[in-house]
């Protein structure tokens, strides 16, 4: 499992966001490098954004959710076409960021 870790809830639904597209950025200087990339599974979860053996470095990182796409599936609006959080990494533990989402709205914490 990777160290950085996300998954989304669709609250309008009460069900897992099926098919979204998360990108992973590690922040250097005053520019963004994308370090990772994967699509949530059927439980809303993405599990591989680095690969098993990495250890990401202390410093500011980025997951950007690709949101418009996963409601034009669906044909439905949304205001946001896409969702970005970001957050700091101090250690080599676990980092896990969920995201609450509906097409007007978002919430996000640190999980566990």
């Amino acid at each position: 499992m990777s160290q950085i870790t996300s998954h989304i809830l669709d609250t309008t639904k009460g069900k897992p966001a099926q098919g979204v597209s998360v990108l992973l950025f590690q922040q250097q200087n005053n520019d963004w490098k994308e370090i990772g990339i994967s699509i949530t599974n059927g439980d809303g979860r993405v599990m591989d954004l680095l690969k098993d053996n990495v250890v990401a470095q202390p410093g500011i990182y980025k997951l950007k959710f690709e949101t418009k796409s996963y409601y034009e599936q669906q044909s439905l609006k949304s205001f946001y076409p896409f969702v970005e959080i970001v957050f700091e990494i101090s250690s080599n533990e676990h980092y896990h960021v969920p995201l609450l989402l509906n097409p007007f709205g978002y919430s996000t914490y640190r999980g566990s």
